[in-house]
This record gives C-alpha cells, structure tokens and sequence, in this order.
C-alpha cells in the first residue's frame, strides 16, 4: 500500500483486499479508503472472522491467499477529492448467473465455479470543485476455460457504470478483469466509438478504462518497482495511467 501510493495518485484501485486490512488502509496510504466487501471470511463453507482468517493465512500467504480471510475492493483518493455518491452492483447473482450460463451454453462445471466466490463492482461519484467523476473498481471472476464467464461480468459492470453517470460525465472503470484485450470481447466492444472507451493495457489481465477524458497509455509497472526487501510485492504488476 505504501509504494502504491507513494507518488501520491489522485485514484488508487485494489482488488482482493483481506478483510482485516480494511480499517489500515487510510493511514497505511493517507487517502481516503472506500470499500466493499466482496467475500466475507470463512473455513470452508462456515463463516468466519477477519482476525481468524488473518492468523490462519499467516501460516502461507502465497498458497493459502484470499481463503480464509475473504476479500474486498477498495477505491482510495486523493484528499482533496469528495466522495458524493457510494454504490455497488453484485456481478454474479443467481439469477444473472442462471440466464448467462444458459445464454452460453455452459456445462455444469463452470456453473459450479461462477458460484464460487461472490463478485462486486463498487461504484463513486467524486468530486474535486465543481468537476466530478465517477470511478468504478471490480474483480471480475477467474476461470480459465471460459473467459466469457468474466467477460459477462465486465459487461455488466459497464452497463451499471454507464447507467450512474450522467451525460458526458467522464468514467474510470479498472481492476482485475480476469481477461485480455485478446481473449474478451467485452473489452473490443466497449473500445468501439458507440461505448467511447480507451486505455485498454495491451497485455495482461488488469485494465483501467477511460471515458470523457483525455488519457494516455497504460504502464505496467516493472519488476524492480515493486520489489522490497529483495521480495516481489503481488502476483499482479500494477498498472498506471494518467488522465484528465
């Protein structure tokens, strides 16, 4: 969190955020933390605790992850920025779930692995002076048979967006979409001049798409600027963008 931001970005998007980490991410950062739970903690099928979760997961965190201590997105700004409006839009609902993979004609495997772990996109109105913004932040679902499993996620995620901002207000919608700019047709629509998007990163998985403002290209982050302590931070290299 602290060489993330570092240089002080005016918006910050995390993906898979434990949920003991949560309350840390203000002062960790000095920007202001919006968050939404996605999966609460749990052994198994039971729940569980987020300070549970914590101690089991420090046994090993590359191979334990998100599995005990659930995970969260998090939207964090720039102290000047205001937050006006909060939303969020479950990406994966039984119903949703249901229509698309009879839409898509999925076996009952990648209907079993939909329903894994519950998705969210998280959805802000902000402000700096009279301009506003709205920023969405998502963690779309991982499975690699079938990348049209994520891609209806991303999807929806972009109708919700769209639906929230008002006329030609400019929209920032990234995270984790689980799908490349050569594997998702999502994306290729979106990029089309009817949806207005850019800022697609060429390759990799972890995007942050712009509308209504002029952006240039993505830059993801090299090896050695995530690197502390001789240890690589994440198992995802950060992508950056500057905007407006």
């Amino acid at each position: 969190m602290r060489l993330a931001s570092a240089d002080r970005p005016d918006v910050l998007l995390l993906q898979e955020v434990p949920v003991w980490a949560l309350g840390e991410l203000d002062d960790w950062s000095g920007m202001t933390a919006v968050a939404d739970v996605a999966q609460r903690p749990r052994l198994g099928p039971v729940p569980s605790t987020a300070g549970l979760g914590r101690v089991l997961t420090d046994v090993n965190h590359g191979l334990l992850r998100s599995a005990f201590t659930g995970q969260a997105n998090a939207i964090l700004l720039h102290r000047d920025l205001g937050v006006l409006e909060h939303r969020r839009v479950h990406l994966n609902p039984l119903r949703f779930r249901r229509a698309q993979s009879r839409r898509l004609a999925l076996g009952i495997v990648a209907r079993l692995a939909w329903a894994n772990e519950r998705r969210v996109c998280q959805v802000l109105r902000v402000a700096r002076g009279d301009r506003t913004l709205v920023v969405g932040n998502l963690h779309a679902s991982s499975y690699p048979p079938d990348k049209r499993v994520p891609d209806a996620e991303l999807l929806r995620a972009a109708v919700f967006v769209d639906g929230f901002a008002r006329p030609d207000e400019p929209i920032l919608l990234g995270g984790d979409l689980n799908v490349s700019v050569r594997t998702s047709r999502t994306i290729a629509e979106l990029m089309t001049r009817e949806w207005g998007f850019t800022g697609a990163t060429p390759t990799g998985i972890d995007h942050i798409l712009v509308r209504g403002l002029p952006a240039g290209e993505p830059v993801r982050w090299e090896p050695y600027r995530r690197l502390h302590d001789g240890r690589l931070l994440s198992d995802h290299a950060p992508v950056e963008l500057e905007a407006g």
